[in-house]
Protein backbone atom coordinates (compact mmCIF):
# COMPACT_ATOMS: atom_id res chain seq x y z
CA UNK A 1 0.00 0.00 0.00
CA UNK A 2 1.51 3.26 -0.75
CA UNK A 3 1.70 5.97 1.44
CA UNK A 4 -0.68 8.32 -0.14
CA UNK A 5 -3.37 5.90 0.21
CA UNK A 6 -2.40 5.02 3.66
CA UNK A 7 -2.63 8.83 4.53
CA UNK A 8 -5.93 8.93 2.91
CA UNK A 9 -7.37 6.43 4.26
CA UNK A 10 -6.42 7.59 7.75
CA UNK A 11 -7.60 10.70 7.07
CA UNK A 12 -11.43 9.25 6.16
CA UNK A 13 -11.32 7.08 9.49
CA UNK A 14 -10.65 10.50 11.47
CA UNK A 15 -12.83 12.03 9.94
CA UNK A 16 -15.71 9.51 11.20
CA UNK A 17 -14.58 9.97 14.37
CA UNK A 18 -15.29 13.51 14.14
CA UNK A 19 -18.52 13.66 13.23
CA UNK A 20 -19.16 10.25 15.64
CA UNK A 21 -17.78 12.25 18.47
CA UNK A 22 -18.79 16.06 17.81
CA UNK A 23 -22.40 14.60 16.90
CA UNK A 24 -22.43 12.87 20.06
CA UNK A 25 -20.90 15.79 22.16
CA UNK A 26 -23.16 18.15 20.84
CA UNK A 27 -26.19 16.26 21.22
CA UNK A 28 -25.16 15.49 25.17
CA UNK A 29 -24.26 19.06 25.87
CA UNK A 30 -26.70 20.15 24.23
CA UNK A 31 -28.47 21.35 27.59
CA UNK A 32 -25.48 22.95 28.53
CA UNK A 33 -25.06 24.70 25.35
CA UNK A 34 -28.20 26.51 25.78
CA UNK A 35 -27.73 27.25 29.57
CA UNK A 36 -24.38 29.64 28.51
CA UNK A 37 -26.28 30.96 25.15
CA UNK A 38 -29.16 32.13 27.51
CA UNK A 39 -26.46 33.40 30.23
CA UNK A 40 -24.25 35.24 27.59
CA UNK A 41 -27.60 36.40 26.65
CA UNK A 42 -28.64 38.03 29.26
CA UNK A 43 -25.06 39.17 30.63
CA UNK A 44 -23.43 40.51 27.76
CA UNK A 45 -26.25 40.88 25.22
CA UNK A 46 -26.43 40.00 21.60
CA UNK A 47 -24.84 38.35 19.75
CA UNK A 48 -24.46 35.23 21.49
CA UNK A 49 -21.75 33.94 19.60
CA UNK A 50 -18.49 35.41 18.64
CA UNK A 51 -16.96 34.66 14.88
CA UNK A 52 -13.58 35.39 13.54
CA UNK A 53 -11.86 34.49 10.46
CA UNK A 54 -9.05 31.70 10.79
CA UNK A 55 -6.78 29.67 8.47
CA UNK A 56 -7.22 25.44 7.98
CA UNK A 57 -6.31 23.07 6.31
CA UNK A 58 -4.34 23.79 3.18
CA UNK A 59 -4.56 27.52 3.61
CA UNK A 60 -7.94 27.54 3.20
CA UNK A 61 -9.91 30.17 5.64
CA UNK A 62 -13.09 29.76 7.98
CA UNK A 63 -14.93 31.45 10.52
CA UNK A 64 -14.65 29.36 13.38
CA UNK A 65 -17.08 29.79 16.38
CA UNK A 66 -17.16 30.19 20.04
CA UNK A 67 -19.22 31.97 22.62
CA UNK A 68 -18.57 35.80 23.11
CA UNK A 69 -16.83 35.98 26.32
CA UNK A 70 -16.20 40.07 25.96
CA UNK A 71 -19.28 42.79 26.63
CA UNK A 72 -19.67 45.94 23.97
CA UNK A 73 -17.05 48.72 25.11
CA UNK A 74 -18.28 51.17 27.29
CA UNK A 75 -16.47 53.84 25.36
CA UNK A 76 -13.68 54.02 22.75
CA UNK A 77 -10.45 53.60 24.86
CA UNK A 78 -12.13 51.22 27.27
CA UNK A 79 -8.99 48.77 27.79
CA UNK A 80 -10.29 44.40 26.68
CA UNK A 81 -9.36 43.36 29.50
CA UNK A 82 -12.14 45.74 31.43
CA UNK A 83 -14.41 43.89 28.75
CA UNK A 84 -14.38 40.75 30.59
CA UNK A 85 -17.02 39.79 32.72
CA UNK A 86 -16.94 37.19 35.60
CA UNK A 87 -18.95 34.87 33.05
CA UNK A 88 -16.66 35.15 30.29
CA UNK A 89 -13.43 34.58 32.68
CA UNK A 90 -15.37 31.28 33.68
CA UNK A 91 -15.64 30.55 30.05
CA UNK A 92 -12.59 31.40 29.15
CA UNK A 93 -10.80 29.48 32.09
CA UNK A 94 -13.13 26.37 31.36
CA UNK A 95 -12.79 26.66 27.95
CA UNK A 96 -16.74 26.21 27.91
CA UNK A 97 -16.14 29.34 25.17
CA UNK A 98 -14.81 26.84 23.02
CA UNK A 99 -17.92 24.41 22.25
CA UNK A 100 -19.78 26.07 19.88
CA UNK A 101 -16.36 24.56 17.33
CA UNK A 102 -17.79 21.37 17.48
CA UNK A 103 -20.04 22.71 14.97
CA UNK A 104 -16.96 23.57 12.72
CA UNK A 105 -15.68 20.36 13.40
CA UNK A 106 -19.30 18.93 11.95
CA UNK A 107 -18.92 21.12 8.59
CA UNK A 108 -15.31 19.67 8.35
CA UNK A 109 -13.46 22.74 9.26
CA UNK A 110 -11.72 21.19 11.89
CA UNK A 111 -10.50 18.23 13.75
CA UNK A 112 -11.19 17.03 16.90
CA UNK A 113 -7.15 16.96 17.36
CA UNK A 114 -5.08 19.41 15.62
CA UNK A 115 -2.82 22.51 15.68
CA UNK A 116 -5.29 25.30 16.81
CA UNK A 117 -6.27 27.53 13.81
CA UNK A 118 -4.40 30.76 13.77
CA UNK A 119 -5.59 34.27 12.55
CA UNK A 120 -4.89 34.91 8.73
CA UNK A 121 -2.74 37.98 9.82
CA UNK A 122 -0.61 35.55 11.83
CA UNK A 123 0.21 32.97 8.91
CA UNK A 124 1.47 35.63 6.89
CA UNK A 125 4.47 35.43 8.65
CA UNK A 126 5.38 32.01 8.43
CA UNK A 127 7.90 30.46 6.68
CA UNK A 128 7.82 27.71 4.00
CA UNK A 129 8.13 25.31 7.01
CA UNK A 130 5.89 26.81 9.66
CA UNK A 131 3.40 26.33 6.65
CA UNK A 132 3.44 22.63 7.28
CA UNK A 133 0.88 22.95 10.23
CA UNK A 134 -1.73 23.45 7.54
CA UNK A 135 -0.91 20.26 6.13
CA UNK A 136 -3.95 18.83 8.67
CA UNK A 137 -7.23 20.02 9.63
CA UNK A 138 -7.22 21.98 12.44
CA UNK A 139 -8.10 21.37 16.10
CA UNK A 140 -10.20 21.94 19.14
CA UNK A 141 -7.06 20.20 21.48
CA UNK A 142 -3.99 19.40 20.27
CA UNK A 143 -0.15 18.58 21.34
CA UNK A 144 1.58 22.68 21.60
CA UNK A 145 -2.02 23.18 23.55
CA UNK A 146 -0.69 20.21 26.10
CA UNK A 147 2.45 21.03 25.80
CA UNK A 148 2.16 25.08 26.90
CA UNK A 149 -0.55 26.31 25.02
CA UNK A 150 0.22 30.13 24.66
CA UNK A 151 2.58 30.20 27.51
CA UNK A 152 5.23 28.75 24.83
CA UNK A 153 6.67 31.07 22.35
CA UNK A 154 4.94 30.94 18.74
CA UNK A 155 8.01 29.32 17.06
CA UNK A 156 7.78 26.41 19.67
CA UNK A 157 3.93 26.04 19.36
CA UNK A 158 4.29 25.82 15.79
CA UNK A 159 7.23 23.17 15.67
CA UNK A 160 5.51 21.32 17.92
CA UNK A 161 1.91 21.37 15.75
CA UNK A 162 4.43 20.35 12.61
CA UNK A 163 6.02 17.17 14.90
CA UNK A 164 2.18 15.87 15.83
CA UNK A 165 1.64 15.98 11.36
CA UNK A 166 4.29 13.77 11.43
CA UNK A 167 3.75 11.60 13.99
CA UNK A 168 0.00 11.30 14.79
CA UNK A 169 -1.19 8.38 15.64
CA UNK A 170 -4.12 6.61 17.70
CA UNK A 171 -1.60 6.31 20.71
CA UNK A 172 -1.09 10.25 20.32
CA UNK A 173 -4.32 11.24 19.93
CA UNK A 174 -5.22 9.44 23.01
CA UNK A 175 -2.36 10.65 25.09
CA UNK A 176 -3.41 14.35 23.68
CA UNK A 177 -7.41 13.69 24.77
CA UNK A 178 -6.05 12.66 28.39
CA UNK A 179 -3.80 15.64 29.09
CA UNK A 180 -6.44 17.92 27.77
CA UNK A 181 -9.02 16.38 30.43
CA UNK A 182 -6.60 15.91 33.00
CA UNK A 183 -5.72 20.09 32.36
CA UNK A 184 -9.24 21.11 32.07
CA UNK A 185 -10.64 24.08 34.04
CA UNK A 186 -6.47 25.23 34.71
CA UNK A 187 -5.67 28.52 34.37
CA UNK A 188 -2.03 27.85 33.33
CA UNK A 189 -1.30 28.67 29.56
CA UNK A 190 -4.23 30.87 28.73
CA UNK A 191 -1.73 33.48 27.88
CA UNK A 192 1.90 34.20 27.98
CA UNK A 193 3.99 35.74 30.89
CA UNK A 194 2.05 39.73 31.26
CA UNK A 195 -0.95 38.30 28.91
CA UNK A 196 1.34 38.33 25.65
CA UNK A 197 2.24 35.42 23.76
CA UNK A 198 6.29 35.62 23.17
CA UNK A 199 7.12 35.43 19.81
CA UNK A 200 3.68 36.22 17.91
CA UNK A 201 3.42 36.41 14.43
CA UNK A 202 1.83 39.56 13.18
CA UNK A 203 -0.11 42.20 14.91
CA UNK A 204 -1.24 41.75 18.13
CA UNK A 205 -5.10 41.19 17.94
CA UNK A 206 -7.90 41.81 20.43
CA UNK A 207 -8.21 39.68 23.87
CA UNK A 208 -11.57 37.81 22.68
CA UNK A 209 -8.77 36.70 19.80
CA UNK A 210 -5.49 36.68 21.75
CA UNK A 211 -6.37 34.11 24.19
CA UNK A 212 -6.14 31.14 22.17
CA UNK A 213 -5.39 31.41 18.69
Amino acid sequence: MSAAVSRGRDSARRRVVDVVVAGGAGTVLSPVLGLIAVLVRLRMGPPVLFRQRRTGRDGREFAIVKFRTMRAPLHPSEPDAARVPPLGRMLRATSLDELPQLWNVLRGEMSLIGPRPTLPEQVAGYSTRQHRRHEIRPGLTGWAQVNGRNAISWPERIELDIWYSEHRSLRLDLAIVARTLAGWGRREGITGEGGVNPGFPGPSPSADADRDP
